[in-house]
């Protein structure tokens, strides 16, 4: 990390950067397969921001983008924009990491931004990557894969009826091979599913890397006809993001470029904003 990447100009000071200082937190040694933390921060921005001068909202997205950048560095990080999609938020952060402390910091940094003391936290979702019990992929990765981003990533918190657990585990499957085989017929969709029981209110996070709503749309409506729609209690929210560099999606926020811009070959990374 170079100097000044993520230092943020209140709170814990211009000279210290803030680490978590208590107990590790993460997964215990008994979790066979690997996993990782996913959390999905989505922020509206008062309008009262825009109204600050352009010096003033410029140093905000610096310091907005210097603390993403920093997470950025060793774990997953991508921004989306929902300016025009969503009437209740205008940003989304999307970070992974393998434990919480990492994301724990990322957030504290945030919160020291300038623009933070202007915007609220809409809706927020802690889930965990795991292997599927229905999956017949037992190779597929359960972290980011390099080049899977499409331009839309379309997601949901959602939970099950509590009689879908109480079936036997040989009815679950036979449902979900249905489910399972309806959605490969839309090949432009990536599905990544993430579980928050215990860790969050919801029961799954669940995210489609998509280029076309279109066929999305439709894939939603044929699972509706399928068996184990019948067991869903609730898939809403439900959040159309763009996906964009971090600059991007601070820029849509009020219309003017304040920081330099990603490369176009990788539209969704994060980069260093400017001193």
């Amino acid at each position: 990390m170079t100097p000044d990447s993520a230092w943020i100009r209140v709170g814990i000071g211009r000279d210290e950067r803030y680490t978590h200082g208590g107990h590790p937190i993460g997964h215990t040694s008994h979790v066979a397969e690997p996993r990782n933390y996913v959390k999905y921060t989505f922020l509206k921005v008062d309008p009262a921001w825009r109204r600050r001068s352009s010096e003033e909202r410029a140093a905000d997205k610096r310091e907005f983008a210097a603390a993403c950048s920093a997470f950025a560095e060793d774990h997953f990080l991508r921004a989306y924009s929902l300016v025009g999609t969503r009437g209740d938020c205008d940003l989304m952060v999307r970070a992974i990491a393998h434990t919480l402390d990492p994301i724990h910091e990322l957030h504290v940094l945030l919160n020291q931004s300038g623009l933070m003391r202007y915007a609220e936290i809409a809706h927020s979702y802690l889930a965990m990557t795991k292997e599927s019990p229905y999956s017949d992929e037992p190779d597929k990765p359960l972290e980011p894969r390099a080049g899977a981003d499409s331009k839309y990533l379309i997601l949901y918190p959602m939970w099950k009826k509590r009689e879908w657990f109480r079936l036997p585990a040989e009815e679950r499957m036979r449902v979900m091979r249905d489910h399972i085989e309806v959605a490969r017929r839309f090949t432009g969709i990536e599905t990544n599913t993430a579980y928050s029981f215990g860790l969050d209110d919801q029961e799954f996070v669940v995210a489609f890397d998509a280029d076309d709503p279109a066929e999305f749309l439709d894939l939603v409506q044929a699972l509706r006809a399928t068996e184990s729609s019948a067991y869903t209690e609730s898939e809403t929210p439900i959040f159309t993001c763009i996906r964009s560099s971090v600059e991007r999606a601070l820029d849509a926020l009020d219309g003017e470029h304040a920081v330099r811009a990603s490369p176009p070959d990788s539209p969704g990374e994060a980069v260093r904003a400017p001193a």
